[in-house]
């Protein structure tokens, strides 16, 4: 086993043995191989602090217990890991501890963490587990949530909505799509009450009609989110969507023909001291394509 400790430029996978993490395992190298990155499997382990027996019982076969158990099921994701990327180095290690505490602390000197979006302790009925949840919110770099079937195809989409802490989102989807070399849909979504309604240019003159005059708004307010990323990844083909209507909605729509959707943390209309938005919660429990999280100011990118 490698030691626990965490890892730089590289990639992390969370397993559990469950079928959605070996679905994450497999994106995590796919994502690997396209950085050049290394990538770690690593299986966080609850049973020690719980002084729970590891090894197998005496009336059992020898190669019985947990710890046993526990080897199986990352050598399992190790070889996965192997085949769906093999110019990929990969590594192991088994931490001693709660799943959300390895790791938070793996994502502090990693690229991405990627996880399944439910695992073994899952509750029936629940669409994502608490663990990429948690993770979404307290992780220090983009944390990826893979679902058992995603698309191979299709754009990546991004939710904008202008705020500093979602441009770190922005700039995470361009490089997402310059690397599986797809289209990038920026996707913009307002209503009248969440809007600002825009002055006129000559205060003589009465206000125009609301609707048009947001709807100019919000496409100015698209077009700027996204100029400056433009200009850094001129090779990636951008579509720009500003649609009216809730945003959990529209991107929960636009996941449906999606191989990735990219939110921020927070968006413009967070509460303070909230570590992750409706939306992006929204994305998390009913997007149909995996979901990238990326948090505004612990993202590394």
């Amino acid at each position: 086993m490698d030691p626990g400790g965490t890892v730089g430029g590289s990639v992390i996978v969370g397993v559990d043995g469950s079928a959605s993490s070996l679905a994450a395992v497999e994106a995590a190298a796919r994502e690997a191989q396209l950085r050049t990155a290394a990538l770690r499997v690593v299986h966080a382990f609850l049973w020690p602090a719980m002084h729970v027996p590891l090894g197998p019982s005496p009336v059992g076969p020898p190669e019985g217990g947990i710890r046993n158990m526990v080897d199986r099921l990352v050598a399992e994701a190790v070889e996965r890991a192997r085949a769906a990327a093999p110019e990929v180095e990969v590594s192991h290690t088994v931490v001693t501890g709660e799943p959300l505490t390895v790791l938070e602390a793996q994502s502090r000197a990693a690229d991405l963490v990627v996880v399944g979006s439910r695992g073994m302790g899952g509750f029936v009925g629940l669409m994502v587990g608490s663990t990429a949840v948690h993770l979404a919110a307290h992780a220090r770099c983009p944390v990826l949530v893979v679902r058992e079937e995603a698309r191979v195809d299709g754009p990546v989409v991004v939710g904008v909505d202008g705020s500093p802490a979602g441009d770190r989102a922005v700039e995470f989807a361009f490089q997402e799509a310059e690397l599986h070399r797809t289209t990038l849909v920026a996707l913009h979504a307002w209503t009248t009450w969440n809007a600002p309604l825009p002055a006129p240019q000559d205060p003589s003159e009465p206000y125009a009609n609301p609707v048009e005059a947001l709807g100019q708004e919000e496409q100015r307010l698209l077009s700027e989110a996204l100029a400056g990323h433009q200009k850094r990844h001129p090779d990636v083909a951008v579509e720009h969507e500003a649609v009216q209507g809730p945003t959990r909605e529209a991107l929960i729509e636009a996941s449906r023909t999606a191989r990735l959707v990219v939110v921020g943390a927070r968006g413009r209309g967070g509460f303070t001291g909230l570590l992750l938005g409706s939306v992006s919660q929204a994305l998390l429990h009913h997007a149909h394509c995996p979901v990238a999280v990326v948090r505004g100011a612990a993202a590394r990118h």
